[in-house]
Protein backbone atom coordinates (compact mmCIF):
# COMPACT_ATOMS: atom_id res chain seq x y z
CA UNK A 1 0.00 0.00 0.00
CA UNK A 2 1.39 3.34 -0.92
CA UNK A 3 1.67 6.15 1.51
CA UNK A 4 -0.46 8.82 1.54
CA UNK A 5 2.87 11.30 0.35
CA UNK A 6 3.69 8.91 -2.50
CA UNK A 7 -0.17 8.90 -3.54
CA UNK A 8 -0.48 12.55 -3.29
CA UNK A 9 3.11 12.59 -5.41
CA UNK A 10 1.99 10.30 -8.03
CA UNK A 11 -1.34 12.66 -8.54
CA UNK A 12 0.64 15.43 -9.09
CA UNK A 13 2.95 13.78 -11.52
CA UNK A 14 -0.11 12.53 -13.73
CA UNK A 15 -1.28 16.38 -13.39
CA UNK A 16 2.16 17.45 -14.55
CA UNK A 17 2.27 14.90 -17.28
CA UNK A 18 -0.90 16.65 -18.66
CA UNK A 19 0.95 19.50 -19.33
CA UNK A 20 3.11 18.11 -22.28
CA UNK A 21 0.22 16.67 -24.42
CA UNK A 22 0.64 17.92 -28.02
CA UNK A 23 4.51 18.89 -27.46
CA UNK A 24 5.96 15.67 -26.81
CA UNK A 25 5.36 13.52 -29.64
CA UNK A 26 6.47 10.78 -30.93
CA UNK A 27 7.43 10.66 -27.01
CA UNK A 28 4.69 9.98 -24.17
CA UNK A 29 3.98 12.83 -21.66
CA UNK A 30 5.78 11.98 -18.20
CA UNK A 31 5.39 13.88 -14.96
CA UNK A 32 7.97 13.08 -11.99
CA UNK A 33 7.99 13.87 -8.42
CA UNK A 34 10.66 13.67 -6.33
CA UNK A 35 10.17 13.48 -2.32
CA UNK A 36 13.58 13.75 -0.24
CA UNK A 37 13.98 10.98 2.44
CA UNK A 38 11.48 12.75 4.58
CA UNK A 39 8.95 12.75 2.42
CA UNK A 40 9.02 16.00 1.24
CA UNK A 41 8.76 17.22 -2.12
CA UNK A 42 12.26 18.64 -3.56
CA UNK A 43 11.97 18.45 -6.93
CA UNK A 44 8.92 18.19 -9.72
CA UNK A 45 8.91 18.30 -13.51
CA UNK A 46 7.12 17.08 -16.62
CA UNK A 47 8.91 16.18 -20.44
CA UNK A 48 7.93 19.58 -21.89
CA UNK A 49 8.74 18.62 -25.74
CA UNK A 50 10.56 15.86 -27.81
CA UNK A 51 14.22 16.35 -27.49
CA UNK A 52 13.97 18.04 -24.59
CA UNK A 53 14.51 17.02 -21.05
CA UNK A 54 12.82 14.15 -19.38
CA UNK A 55 10.63 14.57 -16.58
CA UNK A 56 13.18 13.06 -14.36
CA UNK A 57 16.15 14.94 -15.32
CA UNK A 58 13.97 18.11 -14.54
CA UNK A 59 13.12 17.17 -11.09
CA UNK A 60 16.40 15.92 -10.38
CA UNK A 61 18.08 19.65 -11.07
CA UNK A 62 15.23 20.68 -8.91
CA UNK A 63 16.12 18.86 -6.32
CA UNK A 64 19.74 18.65 -6.38
CA UNK A 65 21.40 16.79 -3.20
CA UNK A 66 18.27 16.34 -1.60
CA UNK A 67 17.14 13.68 -3.90
CA UNK A 68 19.76 11.35 -2.60
CA UNK A 69 18.61 8.88 0.14
CA UNK A 70 14.67 9.98 -1.62
CA UNK A 71 11.70 8.70 -3.53
CA UNK A 72 10.91 9.41 -7.34
CA UNK A 73 7.79 9.13 -8.30
CA UNK A 74 7.06 9.05 -12.11
CA UNK A 75 4.16 8.12 -14.31
CA UNK A 76 6.32 5.79 -16.77
CA UNK A 77 8.81 3.45 -16.08
CA UNK A 78 11.99 5.59 -16.34
CA UNK A 79 13.54 4.98 -19.87
CA UNK A 80 17.04 2.84 -20.23
CA UNK A 81 18.34 3.84 -23.79
CA UNK A 82 20.39 6.60 -25.05
CA UNK A 83 18.47 8.84 -27.86
CA UNK A 84 18.03 12.81 -28.08
CA UNK A 85 19.00 12.38 -24.23
CA UNK A 86 20.64 9.72 -21.98
CA UNK A 87 18.94 6.97 -19.84
CA UNK A 88 16.97 8.40 -17.08
CA UNK A 89 17.46 5.06 -15.07
CA UNK A 90 21.47 5.81 -15.04
CA UNK A 91 20.67 9.58 -13.96
CA UNK A 92 17.96 8.11 -11.58
CA UNK A 93 21.08 5.79 -10.12
CA UNK A 94 24.10 8.29 -10.15
CA UNK A 95 21.44 10.90 -7.64
CA UNK A 96 21.27 8.34 -5.16
CA UNK A 97 17.48 8.05 -5.18
CA UNK A 98 17.10 4.90 -2.74
CA UNK A 99 13.07 4.47 -4.26
CA UNK A 100 11.62 4.91 -7.78
CA UNK A 101 7.45 4.33 -7.81
CA UNK A 102 6.23 3.95 -11.71
CA UNK A 103 2.28 3.80 -12.58
CA UNK A 104 2.53 2.04 -16.04
CA UNK A 105 5.70 0.15 -17.66
CA UNK A 106 6.71 1.22 -20.68
CA UNK A 107 5.82 -0.98 -23.50
CA UNK A 108 8.42 0.31 -26.05
CA UNK A 109 11.09 -2.33 -26.32
CA UNK A 110 13.65 0.51 -27.16
CA UNK A 111 13.55 2.70 -24.22
CA UNK A 112 11.99 0.07 -21.86
CA UNK A 113 14.49 -1.99 -18.97
CA UNK A 114 14.64 0.58 -16.55
CA UNK A 115 13.32 -0.90 -13.62
CA UNK A 116 15.41 -3.57 -14.24
CA UNK A 117 19.11 -1.21 -14.42
CA UNK A 118 17.43 0.29 -11.17
CA UNK A 119 16.91 -2.81 -9.27
CA UNK A 120 20.16 -3.68 -10.63
CA UNK A 121 21.78 -1.38 -8.92
CA UNK A 122 20.05 -1.61 -5.21
CA UNK A 123 16.92 0.40 -5.74
CA UNK A 124 13.56 -0.02 -4.73
CA UNK A 125 11.12 0.09 -7.61
CA UNK A 126 7.04 -0.46 -7.13
CA UNK A 127 4.77 -0.51 -9.86
CA UNK A 128 1.13 0.85 -9.95
CA UNK A 129 0.04 3.78 -7.78
CA UNK A 130 -2.57 5.55 -9.65
CA UNK A 131 -1.53 3.47 -12.37
CA UNK A 132 -5.39 4.04 -14.28
CA UNK A 133 -4.91 8.01 -13.69
CA UNK A 134 -1.99 7.47 -15.76
CA UNK A 135 -2.63 5.21 -18.21
CA UNK A 136 -6.15 7.66 -18.93
CA UNK A 137 -3.97 10.96 -19.24
CA UNK A 138 -1.18 8.69 -22.06
CA UNK A 139 -3.64 6.81 -23.80
CA UNK A 140 -2.98 8.00 -27.17
CA UNK A 141 1.05 6.75 -26.89
CA UNK A 142 0.72 3.74 -25.09
CA UNK A 143 -2.25 2.07 -27.24
CA UNK A 144 -0.02 3.11 -30.23
CA UNK A 145 3.00 1.72 -28.91
CA UNK A 146 1.45 -1.72 -28.05
CA UNK A 147 -0.30 -2.39 -31.18
CA UNK A 148 1.56 -0.32 -33.74
CA UNK A 149 -0.77 1.99 -35.30
CA UNK A 150 -1.95 5.65 -33.89
CA UNK A 151 -4.80 6.09 -31.67
CA UNK A 152 -7.65 7.39 -33.58
CA UNK A 153 -10.54 9.86 -32.52
CA UNK A 154 -13.16 10.42 -34.95
CA UNK A 155 -14.68 14.26 -34.28
CA UNK A 156 -18.08 15.50 -35.62
CA UNK A 157 -20.47 18.07 -35.68
CA UNK A 158 -23.78 17.46 -36.32
CA UNK A 159 -27.42 18.85 -35.19
CA UNK A 160 -29.63 17.75 -32.25
CA UNK A 161 -31.10 15.17 -35.80
CA UNK A 162 -27.84 14.45 -36.51
CA UNK A 163 -27.72 16.53 -39.56
CA UNK A 164 -23.69 17.29 -40.59
CA UNK A 165 -25.42 20.16 -43.34
CA UNK A 166 -28.43 21.54 -44.55
CA UNK A 167 -30.50 19.70 -47.85
CA UNK A 168 -28.84 22.76 -49.85
CA UNK A 169 -25.10 21.45 -48.47
CA UNK A 170 -24.69 24.50 -46.24
CA UNK A 171 -23.05 23.92 -43.21
CA UNK A 172 -21.07 27.11 -41.98
CA UNK A 173 -22.06 26.84 -39.42
CA UNK A 174 -23.32 23.94 -37.31
CA UNK A 175 -21.83 24.42 -33.75
CA UNK A 176 -20.36 27.69 -32.34
CA UNK A 177 -17.54 29.88 -31.92
CA UNK A 178 -17.04 28.31 -28.67
CA UNK A 179 -17.22 24.82 -29.89
CA UNK A 180 -15.02 25.50 -33.01
CA UNK A 181 -12.19 26.67 -30.63
CA UNK A 182 -12.42 23.72 -28.83
CA UNK A 183 -12.19 21.92 -31.94
CA UNK A 184 -8.71 23.57 -32.78
CA UNK A 185 -7.72 22.81 -29.22
CA UNK A 186 -8.18 19.56 -29.55
CA UNK A 187 -5.94 19.52 -33.42
CA UNK A 188 -3.58 21.14 -31.10
CA UNK A 189 -3.25 18.20 -29.08
CA UNK A 190 -3.00 15.56 -31.80
CA UNK A 191 0.08 14.41 -34.64
CA UNK A 192 -2.06 14.10 -37.24
CA UNK A 193 -5.62 15.08 -39.05
CA UNK A 194 -7.07 13.33 -41.52
CA UNK A 195 -10.57 13.72 -43.89
CA UNK A 196 -11.42 12.21 -47.26
CA UNK A 197 -10.89 13.73 -50.54
CA UNK A 198 -15.14 14.72 -50.74
CA UNK A 199 -14.13 16.88 -47.64
CA UNK A 200 -11.92 18.48 -49.24
CA UNK A 201 -13.73 18.70 -52.72
CA UNK A 202 -16.86 20.22 -51.39
CA UNK A 203 -15.43 22.37 -48.15
CA UNK A 204 -11.93 22.91 -49.15
CA UNK A 205 -11.18 22.85 -45.72
CA UNK A 206 -6.94 23.60 -44.26
CA UNK A 207 -7.26 21.00 -41.09
CA UNK A 208 -4.89 23.38 -39.32
CA UNK A 209 -4.81 24.29 -35.45
CA UNK A 210 -5.67 27.76 -35.48
CA UNK A 211 -6.43 30.82 -32.70
CA UNK A 212 -10.06 31.82 -33.74
CA UNK A 213 -9.76 34.89 -31.46
CA UNK A 214 -7.38 36.25 -34.33
CA UNK A 215 -6.71 33.73 -36.82
CA UNK A 216 -2.73 32.97 -36.18
CA UNK A 217 -1.28 29.28 -36.71
CA UNK A 218 -0.57 27.21 -33.70
CA UNK A 219 3.32 27.18 -33.37
CA UNK A 220 3.05 23.05 -33.57
CA UNK A 221 0.77 21.93 -36.85
CA UNK A 222 -0.47 18.64 -37.00
CA UNK A 223 0.13 16.22 -40.04
CA UNK A 224 -2.38 16.86 -42.51
CA UNK A 225 -3.85 13.55 -44.00
CA UNK A 226 -6.13 13.53 -47.10
CA UNK A 227 -7.69 10.16 -47.84
CA UNK A 228 -7.69 10.34 -51.58
CA UNK A 229 -7.74 6.62 -53.33
CA UNK A 230 -7.37 7.90 -56.90
CA UNK A 231 -5.69 11.55 -56.41
CA UNK A 232 -7.70 13.98 -56.91
CA UNK A 233 -7.37 16.66 -54.86
CA UNK A 234 -6.27 19.68 -56.28
CA UNK A 235 -2.91 21.56 -56.72
CA UNK A 236 -4.93 24.77 -55.02
CA UNK A 237 -7.04 23.39 -52.15
CA UNK A 238 -6.19 24.64 -49.08
CA UNK A 239 -4.62 21.41 -47.67
CA UNK A 240 -1.20 22.58 -49.80
CA UNK A 241 -0.72 25.93 -48.78
CA UNK A 242 2.16 25.06 -47.22
CA UNK A 243 0.61 26.23 -43.67
CA UNK A 244 1.31 22.62 -42.44
CA UNK A 245 2.87 19.31 -43.64
CA UNK A 246 0.27 17.27 -45.80
CA UNK A 247 0.21 13.62 -46.97
CA UNK A 248 -2.25 12.99 -49.81
CA UNK A 249 -2.01 9.24 -49.07
CA UNK A 250 -3.21 7.13 -52.54
CA UNK A 251 -4.34 3.77 -53.12
CA UNK A 252 -0.78 3.30 -55.22
CA UNK A 253 1.60 4.89 -52.21
CA UNK A 254 -0.41 3.22 -49.51
CA UNK A 255 -2.13 0.06 -51.31
CA UNK A 256 -5.90 -0.81 -51.56
CA UNK A 257 -8.12 -2.58 -49.69
CA UNK A 258 -10.48 -5.35 -51.16
CA UNK A 259 -13.01 -2.05 -52.42
CA UNK A 260 -9.81 -0.48 -54.15
CA UNK A 261 -9.59 2.54 -52.11
CA UNK A 262 -6.73 2.97 -49.95
CA UNK A 263 -6.38 0.41 -46.76
CA UNK A 264 -7.12 2.32 -43.87
CA UNK A 265 -5.31 -0.16 -41.79
CA UNK A 266 -2.11 0.15 -43.74
CA UNK A 267 -3.16 3.65 -43.76
CA UNK A 268 -2.63 3.54 -39.60
CA UNK A 269 0.46 1.58 -39.80
CA UNK A 270 2.45 3.94 -42.20
CA UNK A 271 1.17 6.92 -39.89
CA UNK A 272 2.73 4.98 -36.73
CA UNK A 273 5.87 4.44 -39.02
CA UNK A 274 5.66 8.39 -39.59
CA UNK A 275 5.77 8.96 -35.73
CA UNK A 276 2.07 10.01 -35.90
CA UNK A 277 0.90 8.90 -32.00
CA UNK A 278 -2.45 10.17 -32.39
CA UNK A 279 -4.76 11.16 -35.03
CA UNK A 280 -8.27 13.09 -35.36
CA UNK A 281 -10.68 12.03 -38.25
CA UNK A 282 -12.68 14.70 -39.26
CA UNK A 283 -14.57 14.17 -42.46
CA UNK A 284 -16.40 12.95 -43.91
CA UNK A 285 -18.85 10.71 -43.36
CA UNK A 286 -17.92 8.05 -45.45
CA UNK A 287 -14.65 8.11 -44.43
CA UNK A 288 -15.55 7.54 -40.84
CA UNK A 289 -18.03 4.91 -41.61
CA UNK A 290 -15.20 3.34 -43.42
CA UNK A 291 -12.88 3.88 -40.23
CA UNK A 292 -15.86 2.76 -37.87
CA UNK A 293 -16.79 -0.77 -39.82
CA UNK A 294 -12.83 -1.32 -39.89
CA UNK A 295 -13.05 -1.24 -35.96
CA UNK A 296 -10.22 1.13 -36.32
CA UNK A 297 -11.90 4.28 -34.49
CA UNK A 298 -10.77 4.30 -30.97
CA UNK A 299 -12.65 7.45 -29.22
CA UNK A 300 -16.14 9.79 -30.35
CA UNK A 301 -15.95 13.18 -29.98
CA UNK A 302 -19.21 14.56 -31.37
CA UNK A 303 -20.16 18.44 -30.87
CA UNK A 304 -23.76 18.22 -30.91
CA UNK A 305 -25.49 21.55 -31.98
CA UNK A 306 -29.16 22.24 -30.21
CA UNK A 307 -30.54 22.71 -34.16
CA UNK A 308 -33.01 20.89 -35.82
CA UNK A 309 -33.11 20.23 -39.77
CA UNK A 310 -34.99 17.65 -40.62
CA UNK A 311 -33.21 17.07 -43.90
CA UNK A 312 -29.40 16.57 -45.36
CA UNK A 313 -26.15 14.90 -45.08
CA UNK A 314 -26.05 13.18 -41.60
CA UNK A 315 -22.35 12.88 -39.74
CA UNK A 316 -21.60 9.13 -40.39
CA UNK A 317 -22.80 6.92 -43.39
CA UNK A 318 -21.80 3.12 -44.02
CA UNK A 319 -20.21 2.02 -40.81
CA UNK A 320 -21.29 -1.96 -41.86
CA UNK A 321 -24.83 -1.64 -39.60
CA UNK A 322 -27.56 -2.98 -41.24
CA UNK A 323 -29.86 -4.14 -38.30
CA UNK A 324 -30.11 -2.57 -34.26
CA UNK A 325 -28.11 -5.78 -33.47
CA UNK A 326 -25.53 -4.66 -35.15
CA UNK A 327 -25.33 -0.99 -34.13
CA UNK A 328 -21.72 0.14 -32.48
CA UNK A 329 -22.37 0.58 -28.76
CA UNK A 330 -20.67 3.44 -27.11
CA UNK A 331 -19.53 4.12 -23.40
CA UNK A 332 -20.18 7.91 -22.63
CA UNK A 333 -17.25 9.08 -20.49
CA UNK A 334 -17.90 12.64 -20.59
CA UNK A 335 -20.83 15.15 -21.80
CA UNK A 336 -19.86 18.87 -21.70
CA UNK A 337 -21.67 21.85 -22.39
CA UNK A 338 -19.82 24.23 -24.74
CA UNK A 339 -21.43 27.67 -25.16
CA UNK A 340 -24.53 26.23 -26.62
CA UNK A 341 -23.37 22.98 -27.70
CA UNK A 342 -22.97 19.75 -26.00
CA UNK A 343 -19.29 18.14 -26.44
CA UNK A 344 -20.03 13.94 -26.27
CA UNK A 345 -16.98 11.56 -25.00
CA UNK A 346 -17.27 8.34 -26.51
CA UNK A 347 -15.58 4.97 -26.35
CA UNK A 348 -16.58 2.81 -28.70
CA UNK A 349 -17.44 -0.98 -26.33
CA UNK A 350 -15.46 -3.88 -27.67
CA UNK A 351 -18.24 -6.84 -28.76
CA UNK A 352 -17.97 -10.03 -27.16
CA UNK A 353 -16.74 -12.75 -29.33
Amino acid sequence: MASGSVDEAMRRAVALAARGLGTTSPNPVVGCVLLDADGEVVGEGFHAYAGGPHAEIVALAQAGERARGGTAVVTLEPCDHTGRTGPCSDALINAGVARVVVAVPDPNPVASGGAATLRTAGIQVDFGVRAAEAEAGNVAWLTSMRRGWPYLTWKFAATLDGRSAAADGTSMWITSEAARTDVHALRGTVDAVLAGVGTVLADDPRLTARNLRDGTLAIRQPLRVVVDSSGRTPAAARVRDGAARTWVATADEVGAGPDGRVDLAALLAQLHQRGVRSALLEGGPTLAGAFLAAGLVDRVVGYVAPKLLGAGPTALAGAGVGTIADAIDLELTDVTRVGPDLRITALPRTRES
